[in-house]
């Protein structure tokens, strides 16, 4: 039961942090998607962060991992929104925008867990 309040409790704070980026970086149809963008990388770090110090340092992993990786982590990222504004903005006839958009935000995300992975280990 403790593992599932772990989760609810980390999901339910990730998302409502996703939901705050939504106010303070409002989308609009063919533009860039500041939000998502933002939230994906953010999520990122974050598990990299978590990856990085889940080595000998922290004695009770399992919580670690189910708060933040599943929970705020699975809560805030976004990865079905990005795929959606993606394809939104092809289908408006955006392709430069949509195609940099996809690269950018994978190879953002794929850096931000090595930087978030990187600086966990340096704790």
């Amino acid at each position: 039961m403790k593992n599932f309040l772990l989760v609810f409790i980390g999901g339910g704070l990730g998302s409502l942090s996703r939901y705050a980026l939504s106010f303070i970086f409002p989308a609009d149809k063919g533009q860039w998607p500041w939000a998502t963008f933002l939230a994906n990388t953010i999520a990122c770090l974050t598990l990299g962060f978590i990856l990085g110090i889940m080595t000998d340092k922290i004695p009770n992993q399992q919580v670690y991992r189910l708060f933040w990786i599943t929970g705020f982590c699975g809560g805030f990222s976004t990865f079905s929104t990005f795929s959606a504004e993606s394809l939104q903005t092809f289908q408006l006839g955006n392709t430069i925008l949509s195609l940099s958009y996809m690269l950018l935000s994978i190879v953002t995300c794929v850096l931000s867990i090595a930087l978030g992975q990187g600086l966990g280990k340096l704790i």
